[in-house]
């Protein structure tokens, strides 16, 4: 796509992160747009502006709340067209962009490099573009992979191979996005007792999760296996290791919270993939073996906590990230014992890191407790727990749900795709879209103590 001068004149007005947002706006605009198309949808299916937004907002930060149901409202075409824009937010409108810069010809220009490295949490601009490529080959190889297997597999549920494999095409897709969308009527619910089903989404939820940093690197020390020299970064080891920490330890105070009242009456597997699954999915799934509004109260607001962690950094998930969540931890323990600093994994953690990693907690805990008073306000026929779960869901992008989503008034959608938009782009995104550039400072004060605590 070429841009004019007058574009680009507008666009050095714009810091790099609001040119981000920017776009993603555009793309969530232009998404509505496109799911309101009558073509797209089952006869009879009509799907007002609001609900169209708000399909396109969770679709775009892969949320996968929704108001309407998908399978009821959209035809084969809508699905695909849905699979389109979830691509855009699961993968990132920047690697998407770089590879259609690409295809017809563009340079990758400084200012689109910032746009990327900011789009993927990047540091540097060493090797964007060929990152870029490397996580969309990535992922739409894991994409594939993922449909074949269940489409083949889903030739045991559906009556012909062309709807078998439609389903698992966009089942793979959802996975692997964390996109939390479904096409089945009713999540993964009738695959409740499919544990191939189950496993091979987990799969895919965990990939799409965990990091695209982290799959780089391990897809580079499988390369490079024979080479004995090879280290890890430590976001890689910090962000595995908080990752699957929470997973597992989300499947046992699942299993040990539910022993006595959801589990009471299930067999020991089914027990194990019920706690896994949900387990997994609050990492920024979003799908869902059962209804989870099942679970007692102590549950729900664990896996509200979870769901607030969200997933790992530079990956489809929203939420404070599992990295933050961990600097946190480790700053609170380091200094119980003394510590002035964070050493873990042969590696010191910058002190700029812990303070950034305070100000999201900070940040991210303000904005979910205010639109949760808010929501409390504008729907007060719903239960607080509800309100909570949906809150936290939105902002970490998950997709879990009570059940509340297509009842909420007007005023209440809006409040909930404000925080799927937020969680999709970052707490710092959303700091930096009122901020200007980084003012140099010339002079300094004298310091002084403050009492704390």
């Amino acid at each position: 796509m070429l841009r004019t001068s007058k574009t680009e004149k507008q666009e050095k007005k714009l810091t790099s992160v609001q040119l981000i947002v920017l776009f993603y706006l555009s793309a969530v605009l232009f998404s509505a747009l496109l799911l309101i198309l009558p073509f797209i949808h089952k006869n009879g299916m009509n799907l007002s502006f609001i609900d169209a937004l708000f399909t396109a907002v969770s679709a775009i930060s892969v949320t996968g709340l929704t108001v309407v149901s998908t399978a009821e409202t959209f035809n084969t075409a809508g699905y695909f067209v849905l699979a389109f824009i979830l691509q855009f937010g699961g993968i990132g409108i920047m690697t998407l962009g770089t590879f259609l810069w690409l295809l017809f010809g563009k340079q990758i220009g400084l200012k689109d490099r910032q746009l990327i490295m900011i789009d993927q949490n990047r540091s540097t601009f060493s090797g964007l573009v060929l990152l870029m490529k490397r996580i969309l080959t990535l992922i739409i190889t894991i994409e594939i992979i993922g449909g074949i297997i269940l489409g083949v597999h889903f030739l045991n549920y559906f009556p012909s191979w062309e709807e078998a494999f439609v389903q698992g095409f966009f089942a793979s897709v959802s996975a692997t996005t964390n996109a939390g969308f479904d096409i089945t009527g009713g999540s993964l619910v009738p695959f409740a007792q499919d544990y191939f089903v189950q496993t091979v989404n987990m799969i895919l939820l965990i990939l799409g999760a965990v990091g695209f940093p982290v799959l780089l690197e391990v897809m580079d020390f499988l390369k490079n296996r024979k080479n004995e020299t090879y280290r890890f970064t430590l976001y890689t080891k910090l962000t595995t290791v908080t990752f699957f920490s929470l997973l597992i330890l989300g499947a046992l105070l699942i299993f040990l919270l539910e022993f006595n009242h959801f589990f009471k009456d299930k067999t020991w597997h089914e027990t194990l993939f019920y706690s896994l699954f949900q387990s997994v999915t609050t990492r920024n799934g979003g799908l869902a073996t059962m209804d989870v509004s099942e679970f007692t109260a102590p549950t729900l607001l664990i896996l509200s906590g979870l769901m607030f962690v969200g997933a790992s950094p530079s990956s489809v998930g929203g939420g404070i990230r599992t990295t933050t969540f961990a600097i946190m931890i480790l700053s609170i323990i380091f200094y119980a014992k003394g510590r002035n600093s964070i050493k873990i994994f042969g590696r010191e953690v910058d002190p700029v890191d812990v303070q950034r990693s305070f100000i999201v907690i900070t940040t991210a805990s303000l904005l979910c407790g205010s639109s949760i008073v808010l929501l409390t306000i504008l729907e007060p026929a719903m239960s607080i727990l509800s309100i909570v779960f949906e809150v936290t869901s939105a902002f970490g992008t998950t997709g879990l749900s009570m059940g509340i989503t297509a009842d909420l008034s007007t005023a209440g959608k809006v409040v909930i795709i404000a925080l799927m938009f937020i969680g999709r782009i970052g707490i710092f995104s959303f700091l930096f879209i009122i901020r200007g550039n980084v003012v140099s400072e010339h002079f300094k004060y004298p310091k002084e103590n403050v009492i704390i605590g």
